[in-house]
This record gives C-alpha cells, structure tokens and sequence, in this order.
C-alpha cells in the first residue's frame, strides 16, 4: 500500500471512528437502561489492597476465598479493584498432586461471579461456568467447591461471569500442583509464580465498565499499564549462580505477551499441564492470554536484570531483578545446563501417535460478523477495516489495539465473534458435540484471514487436556499438554483432545470480550 492510499484509508477510518463514537454516544443518551450504567469507580471506604501470599494446602483442607472490593494504587493512581482474599493477585494455592480440597468462596463484590478453576481436571459441576455447572454466586452468597489436582503444573482460578470487568479488576490467581515424584522438575534454588497482566487507565482512573454488557468486543481490552503479579514496577532478588523456576501465567484479557529477561539465560520445561518432552533453551515466550509457560533461569552474574515485553514495534520493561553475590548453599548450574529427555512424558504419548496424521473428527471455523457498526459494516456485511486496512491479512498477532476508537464502543450486539462447527454450520451455543470418556478426537481449528476483522485467539477447552499436533501442516516435534493454544490469523491447527473427564464443559476463545460476544460452544463427555 502506498503513502497516499494509506493516508486515505485512515482518514476514512478517523471520520467513520467519529461518526460511529457519536452514534454510539447518542445511543447511551438515548437509551436508559442497565446496559449504560457504569460499576462504581469510588474508592471511598475500601481497604487497601494486601500483598499476595502462598497458602499450602494439604489433601483434605478447607480454605475460605472471598472476592471483595478493594483499592491499590497503580501508576500513581488509586483506582478501584477486586481481589481475592484481599490481594491482586489472589493467594498462590499450592497443593500437592492427587489432592482434593474444600473452596468456601463467598462473594463481597459488585457482579455476580463463580470460580472456574482454569486447565484441572476435576468434577463438572464445579467448574464454575454459570446455567452449566452452578448458578452464579450473587454478591453476599457463598458456593463450595471441591476440587481435585490430578495432574501436576501450574493452572489458575478465576471468575466465568463478565471476565471482562472482573478478571480484569483483579479476580485472579494461581493454582501451584507440585509433582508427587521428586525428580519430576530438575532441581532448583527458588520457585516463583508469576502472573502478568494489563490494565487500561483514562485520567488516573481505569477506564469504566458498563454493567450491562462487555465493551472492547472487537479486539479486546488492552491496557495501558502492564502488570506482574498485580504491580507496574515487580522486583525480585536472588543470588549469584542461582537457578529459579518461574511458573508464569497471562491473566490479561486479550494482549499477549513475548517475555524475555535479556543477558539470563532461559531454559522452557513446562507449559499449561506439565512437561514438555524435551527442555530447550529459548530467547523468549510467547503467551496468550490464559496461557502458562514454565521456565528455569540461571543468574550467572550479579547485577539488575530486566523482564521485558518485546513486540515488532515496542520494547516494555515490566520489572527488575536484582543478583546479587551472596553464597548459595546449593549450586544447580550443572543440572540447569543438562537439557532432559522426559521419558515419561514421551512413553505417555506414545500410545496416540499412530492417531496423528488422520483426518479430523471435528473442524471448527474461528471468524466474525460485525452488524450496525454506525457505517461501519455495510449491508452485504463488509467490514470497512477488514482486510487489512489496519491489519494486514499476513499480521499473525495483534500487538496493541489498532482501533482503539472502534473497539471501545464495540459491543455484544455490534460484534458478534463466532466459533462454527464447519460441517454442520451451526454457531456457538447450538453446537451439541458429544463423546465418551477415553475418546481421542482430533479437532482441526481454521482461524478464518478473510474474516470482517482477523485476528489470534487463544481457545480453550474445560476439563480435559489436549495436544498441539500441527500448525498449517507442520507436525509439531516438541509435545506438552495444554489446555489453551493460541490459533493465530489465518492459521490451521490440528489438536487431539483427550476426553477423560465425563461432564458438560466449554471451549471458547480465551479473549474475555469474545467470549462475552459469543465465541463459546458446549460439549458433552459420558462416562
């Protein structure tokens, strides 16, 4: 595209961004109703936010988690947030493996809620996902939820109603599986979980929420304030040769993060539900949203190290280590250098292989339909950005909100995201799979590049755990359970779901303002 044609092509994007703010602002004056009404932003009487703790719980336990409101002071701003048990993030959980316990969660904030525990396979009826598995937990009620951990890694718990305000807010935290096996990670100094995150100010304030339906529903809510574990300035300390294991996992709503610490070196051992067959060295991750990556590090010298997020275009310092030269009783640099074969992983594998390079048994399209965007769709459907005015059709990731006057009023009823079983066309919600436990189906995900907006999405199945096997046809020779994979714009990728946990679940788009505008489908597992 060249310069004249691109000039004209963002005019017409600013004159139609301003016709479409004005519609949409005459429409909230027009219209009286719950879906205009902002959640209250005062910070008046709330307490202060606490910092975030490790609770270890043994099989058996009981724990009391309540989601409340509080406020914390982010960017210089004091803003208005939710926590759990008073800190953003919540409590890290740490369990050992093979354990149930006992969640009382009760509710003290401003939205109905639930707690889904995110990626483990427990019972169906406490997964948290509201008219499915329980009715919502309205503010001053209380649910239990008995969860069990069968498999070990890291994983996280958070809200299945408006994701979109309240995950957003801080309603998030982690789940910490530790391995009944010893020897299943290598040997470490220091364990660490880390989530990162984003959040979107206007005027020291968070830019506000209407509690009636999800806004951003085009792109998402990106933030303007990046977040590890609940700070825009995270700091840690650790010791000359140490080696520690960060359990990282992307809370934010729609960005994704390519992390890197520059000068350290970074080993990959884990991802969602486990261990990878082999561990590499890497230069950096890529997450999306809901995602986890488990990663070692050695700090072979002293001094400060940064946590960065880098994209094509920006390079974001998230927070600061500093190594210092202090003795170290234990040395694990011998075993950080050794890459491990993970035999057991590969010998659990390998009964699936020979089902690999079959046909699929399900294919489902990821794509979009935009309606009564003030001009911006027209009446054959045509989305006036589509194709690539702000995208091209060759970007594989969104990096930052290319549309940021578009996508804040884009709402539910303007942008409706669309998950399609491509044989039977049906959408979302009317989608009926059904399977027995043991099955293996191969899914085969088509993120559609001639959509009306293409863009990534990280989708997400509840209750069970699955295998990246292929991306646009090339085999993926590096395999780890996952719960979530991020399908970028106009790619196919091949997973084989293993369906062990009988119960209705979901699959959706992890973006929580697509899965507010409908990009979720159900699906059945019988004993």
């Amino acid at each position: 595209m060249n310069k004249k044609i691109l000039y004209v092509s963002l005019g017409i994007i600013l004159v139609a961004a301003i016709v479409l703010l004005r519609n949409q602002s005459q429409r909230r004056v027009a219209v009286t109703g719950q879906n205009f009404q902002q959640f209250a932003s005062d910070v008046s009487g709330l307490p202060a936010d606490t910092s975030s703790q490790v609770v270890e719980l043994k099989n058996g336990d009981t724990y009391n988690l309540t989601a409340s409101m509080v406020k914390k002071t982010i960017a210089r701003s004091t803003v208005k947030m939710l926590a759990y048990n008073g800190s953003v993030p919540g409590p890290t959980i740490k369990v050992e493996q093979g354990s149930e316990v006992t969640m009382h969660f009760t509710n003290n904030t401003d939205v109905d809620t639930t707690i889904h525990p995110h990626g483990i396979r427990g019972g169906s009826k406490f997964d948290g996902v509201p008219e499915v598995s329980q009715k919502p937990v309205k503010p001053g009620e209380s649910f239990a939820y008995t969860l069990q951990f069968p498999d070990a890694g890291v994983y996280w718990y958070h809200p299945h109603i408006r994701e979109d305000y309240a995950q957003e807010l801080g309603l998030y935290g982690n789940f910490l599986v530790t391995p009944k096996d010893a020897a299943y990670w290598s040997p470490v100094n220091q364990e660490v979980a880390l989530m990162v995150d984003d959040i979107l100010l206007e005027g020291g304030k968070i830019t506000p929420f209407s509690t009636g339906q999800a806004d951003h529903a085009l792109m998402g809510r990106f933030g303007n304030a990046m977040l590890v574990n609940g700070s825009t300035n995270y700091m840690f300390n650790a010791k000359q040769g140490e080696v520690v294991r960060f359990y990282i996992t992307n809370s934010a709503n729609t960005r994704v993060f390519n992390l890197s610490i520059p000068n350290a070196k970074l080993k990959l051992v884990g991802a969602d539900n486990g261990k990878y067959e082999r561990e590499s060295f890497v230069d950096s991750i890529i997450l999306a949203p809901s995602e986890r990556a488990i990663v070692e590090v050695l700090f072979e010298k002293t001094g400060t190290f940064t946590l960065e997020h880098r994209t094509p275009e920006k390079t974001y310092t998230l927070g600061s280590i500093t190594v210092s030269a202090e003795p170290m009783a234990q040395v694990y640099a011998k075993e950080f250098q050794t890459l491990r074969i993970n035999s057991d992983v590969i010998t659990g594998i390998d009964p699936l292989r020979n089902q690999f390079s079959r046909n699929p048994d399900k294919n489902l399209t990821l794509t979009v339909g935009l309606q009564g965007m003030g001009g911006m769709g027209g009446g054959n459907g045509q989305h006036m950005m589509g194709n690539g005015m702000m995208m091209s059709n060759t970007d594989k990731i969104e990096w930052e909100d290319s549309m940021a006057m578009m996508n804040a009023v884009a709402t539910p009823d303007t942008t409706k995201w669309k998950i399609v079983d491509t044989e039977t066309k049906k959408e979302g919600m009317d989608i009926d799979w059904k399977f027995k436990v043991g099955d293996k189906v191969k899914v085969r995900i088509v993120n559609d590049p001639k959509s009306q907006h293409p863009m990534q999405h990280p989708i997400h199945f509840h209750g069970q755990r699955f295998l990246v096997l292929a991306t646009n046809g090339v085999p993926n020779t590096n395999l780890v359970w996952k719960d979530t994979t991020l399908v970028q714009n106009g790619d196919t990728v091949d997973i084989l779901v293993d369906m062990s946990n009988p119960g209705t679940w979901m699959a959706h788009c992890h973006i929580a303002e697509h899965l507010e505008s409908g990009m979720m489908f159900p699906f059945t597992v019988t004993p």
